[in-house]
């Protein structure tokens, strides 16, 4: 027999909702139309899914196209956390709590998007992604597979801060697979990091690394090459 979803009476869930086998929905959540929740997705209490974005005159997120919210089987989404409509969550990933993930955004399997962190529209995030606790992933982002990023990593994407033309493309920063980018690290628009990177806390990444680079500093600079014992094969 399928198990049916559990939905506390405070809930509010929008008549085009989709829910699978087995969804848990906790106190005072909203879930709008348009979202789809995979079997065993738990919606813990206070969290927001397929919320609609408020945007300013001229935004850059206004083209984002805003299709379903699709949580994926087994998703978990912590309270008080708001997840937009058009991103996605892939299978076995954690949402923590308060954190923000956009529209267009999309997050892989076996991810993790710590306590009050944002991925803001349009980014990519791949599977088994560790993002910690204050983590701001910006917009257009590429975060490979098996990812870590520290407590309190900032990207940024705009040199000009606001002053660039009318359409021009921002340059968002670029984390290949299994690299480490340490708490605290601000990794500026545009900048690269190859594969096993290993970014020391507090470090300003201002160019970019290269594979299994071991970077420290403000501006951050090489040190040494990421050790063979070192690479993600020798954990798993």
């Amino acid at each position: 027999m399928a198990a049916e979803a559990q939905i506390h009476p405070s809930a509010v869930i929008g008549a085009g909702a989709v829910l699978g086998e087995g969804v848990q929905v906790g106190a005072h959540s909203v879930i709008h139309d348009g979202v789809r929740l995979g079997a065993g997705c738990v919606v813990e209490d206070l969290v927001v899914l397929g919320k609609r974005p408020r945007l300013r005159r001229g935004s850059s997120a206004a083209a984002v196209e805003l299709g379903d919210l699709v949580l994926c089987d087994g998703v978990t989404v912590c309270c008080g956390a708001v997840v937009y409509a058009g991103a996605e969550v892939g299978a076995d990933s954690i949402i923590g709590d308060q954190a923000q993930v956009r529209e267009g955004s999309r997050i892989g399997a076996r991810s993790v998007v710590g306590r009050a962190s944002c991925v803001d529209f349009n980014a990519v995030v791949g599977d088994r992604v560790s993002i910690q606790t204050g983590v701001y992933v910006t917009s257009w982002a590429v975060v490979e597979d098996d990812v870590f990023l520290g407590p309190g990593v900032l990207m940024t994407n705009d040199d000009t801060m606001g002053r660039h033309p009318k359409g021009e493309p921002l340059a968002a920063p670029v984390v290949r697979r299994a690299a480490r980018v340490g708490g605290a690290a601000v990794l500026v628009p545009g900048v690269e990091i190859g594969a096993e990177a290993f970014i020391g806390a507090g470090a300003v990444v201002t160019r970019d690394v290269a594979a299994r680079e071991v970077v420290l500093g403000v501006p951050a600079r090489v040190v040494r090459r990421v050790a063979d014992a070192e690479l993600l094969e020798r954990w798993r």
